[in-house]
């Protein structure tokens, strides 16, 4: 046990040693379990249709379920329930954007399913034929997927780690890549399906766990809400402020315009992660894919509910002296909280609690990081290399094949960026995968669904131009240096006092796609109709985007 835990501990340990022996087994019936659900629920044959969207076999209610699974990640599970606990008002309501964030894949799920048949690429070529709008989809798939492949297994490594009570580098190292294999072997093995399942259970198992947890604080404060709040607020080390704003995240002098693009960006972006677009597109039909979301919606807000109260209970239970002495961003506050309930790790229900909170948080990172690779995968092997490379002339058996191979490179570079990236604080890549969805993602999907005029040209620069001001912009913000807390503490280089650019990205993704879509048109109606490149039918496209005929 590391010496910050014990001291945590009041001078003990937070688990025993008992403890740890039922974690690992826990965690090895998991592994075990999860990896006979993916050899079962496999795809039978290689089909593309099977093994990217299952066959579009899962009902409305399987994929509502898979699809709050896809959603809810480590980082919202172990982050957030920090940031409530540490900063009160300001965690919560960042809590709340998040589970508002579905409302906008809601929006969007009918058309999407409609118009999309698996991948961004296949969406980004209904305006804009040819090989360069996949391979943009690709390529922000790509910026998207692997920094928040990095942020669930960097963290799921140190928390594994902490769990089996190892306290070395080359330990936590060690359980990154343990983990990063097994993500690979259930995405091989599984594909679409298997992951399904594996996110059904996830989402079941949080959903019990929380609720468990969340009767347990009630009980400790004779379910009284006033007497957990005001608890909370004395652990909390601020008092006079912590149920209300005061920019406890850490914001500065723009403080309004810092929450403001903070939460803006996590509603317009959270919801637009690939993975999270191909969940959708495993739909039978826009309106299935519409009732998906509704029942994904409902379920991601009573886990929100659950996360505020687990914040809230781990301030009154553990105090953010205790939480901050383990992790300054208060990544062991869930792990801490579930050791003080029910009369502590030493007792059979607290032992038991436990170790349901720890399969909790590790199957949560099996089951996202599966989902993150599969999409990433698939934009390798289907918009780039059937499309762009082979245009179209890839047979399916030979298509799954690049799949699964997609997959190893790709969990094999996750992870070693990953086991590189240990010791550092890279919880900023969530905020930087977000902000990227919201600024190239978003618009061009919007402009895609619903604009006419959008083209080739206007797809391009929303998408790259977006990526690449939003990357900018984020890795010069103060979440990247200059302040504990930052990946590079002694520097700075802190040029943008923003710490989202989503801000100024999001709308300069908007208004990219539109200043290139009318550059575009000038340029085509110059050059003449044959050195402009094949026409698009928007009358197509309209009837595909409203009725899905033709999608698939």
């Amino acid at each position: 046990m590391t010496p910050v835990l014990q001291a945590a501990g009041g001078g003990g340990s937070l688990f025993g040693e008992g403890t740890q022996t039922s974690v690992l087994i826990a965690f090895l019936v998991f592994v075990g379990a999860a990896l006979l659900l993916c050899v079962f629920a496999g795809p039978d044959r290689d089909e593309v249709a099977d093994f990217y969207t299952a066959n579009r076999s899962l009902t409305p209610l399987q994929n509502g379920l898979a699809l709050s699974g896809d959603y809810i990640s480590a980082a919202t599970m172990l982050g957030t329930t920090g940031i409530v606990a540490l900063s009160g008002f300001d965690g919560i309501m960042l809590d709340v954007s998040t589970a508002l964030a579905l409302g906008t894949l809601l929006v969007l799920a009918r058309p999407l399913r409609n118009a999309g048949r698996y991948t961004l690429g296949d969406i980004f070529a209904l305006r804009a034929p040819g090989s360069a709008p996949r391979i943009a989809a690709a390529v922000v798939t790509l910026a998207v997927s692997l920094p928040f492949l990095v942020v669930q297994l960097a963290g799921a490594g140190a928390a594994t780690a902490m769990l089996l009570g190892l306290t070395s580098d080359g330990a936590q190292q060690t359980c990154i890549a343990l983990i990063g294999t097994l993500m690979v072997f259930y995405t091989v093995l599984g594909g679409m399906r298997g992951t399904s399942l594996m996110q059904i259970v996830k989402v079941v198992l949080t959903i019990g766990t929380f609720a468990t947890m969340t009767v347990y604080i009630l009980s400790r404060f004779h379910w009284s809400p006033d007497a957990l709040l005001t608890a909370a607020a004395h652990g909390s080390g601020h008092p006079d402020s912590y149920l209300r704003s005061t920019s406890q995240l850490g914001v500065t002098a723009n403080g309004p315009l810092n929450i403001i693009g903070l939460h803006a960006t996590v509603v317009l972006g959270a919801a637009c992660m690939p993975h999270m677009i191909m969940r959708v597109n495993a739909a039978p039909d826009g309106a299935t894919a519409r009732r998906s979301t509704r029942y994904a919606l409902g379920m991601v807000g009573v886990y929100s509910v659950a996360l505020a109260v687990l914040g809230i209970g781990a301030a009154a239970l553990v105090g953010a002296k205790v939480i901050s002495a383990v992790n300054p961003n208060g990544q062991a506050a869930l792990l801490l909280l579930a050791g003080s309930l029910a009369g502590g790790p030493s007792t059979t229900a607290g032992s038991a609690l436990f170790t349901a909170v720890a399969c909790t948080v590790f199957v949560t990172v099996l089951a996202v990081v599966a989902g993150i690779t599969l999409a990433a995968a698939a934009a390798l092997a289907h918009d780039v290399h059937a499309h762009a490379v082979r245009r179209g002339r890839l047979t399916q058996v030979r298509e799954v094949r690049a799949v699964r191979w997609a997959v190893l490179l790709f969990g094999v570079v996750g992870i070693l960026v990953s086991v590189a990236a240990q010791g550092y604080n890279v919880q900023f890549l969530s905020m930087l995968a977000v902000t990227v969805a919201a600024s190239a993602v978003l618009p061009a999907l919007v402009h895609s669904l619903f604009w006419r005029g959008y083209n080739g040209t206007g797809l391009l620069w929303s998408v790259y131009g977006g990526a690449a001001l939003a990357i900018g912009l984020q890795l010069v913000s103060p979440t990247v240096s200059g302040g504990p807390g930052t990946l590079f503490p002694d520097m700075d280089f802190a040029w943008s006092p923003l710490q989202s650019a989503g801000l100024v990205s999001v709308p300069a993704g908007f208004l990219l796609g539109w200043a290139g879509s009318r550059y575009g048109r000038r340029r085509a109606a110059a050059a003449g109709p044959v050195a402009g490149g094949p026409e698009v039918d928007h009358d197509e496209v309209e009837l595909k985007v409203l009725t899905g005929v033709g999608s698939d």
